[in-house]
């Protein structure tokens, strides 16, 4: 199974330590985020790597765009998911 992690306008920090703690009971998550949030995703993701989790990777980026909205309000947002598994060795 997989776990989500959906990434807002909170602090970093506080989806870092949503990763870690996903990761403690699954091994792989994903990463979702939209709009402005997606600049937070890939630092919460970067983080993760470089100070609390060595040995993950990331499995996959795919990239989107979502319309938002109704009538004269449609407009397109963009998305991202990033795909992290656990790896069996520290990198």
């Amino acid at each position: 199974m997989t776990e989500n992690i959906y990434i807002g306008s909170k602090p970093v920090l506080n989806y870092v330590t949503a990763l870690v703690t996903a990761f403690q009971r699954e091994p792989s998550v994903h990463v979702f985020a939209r709009g402005r949030a997606i600049s937070s995703a890939v630092d919460v993701v970067e983080v993760c790597k470089r100070s609390f989790l060595k040995n993950i990777h990331v499995d996959e980026i795919a990239i989107g765009t979502d319309q938002l909205g109704d009538g004269d309000d449609l407009r397109n947002v963009s998305t991202i998911k990033i795909t992290l598994r656990k790896t069996d060795y520290d990198s």
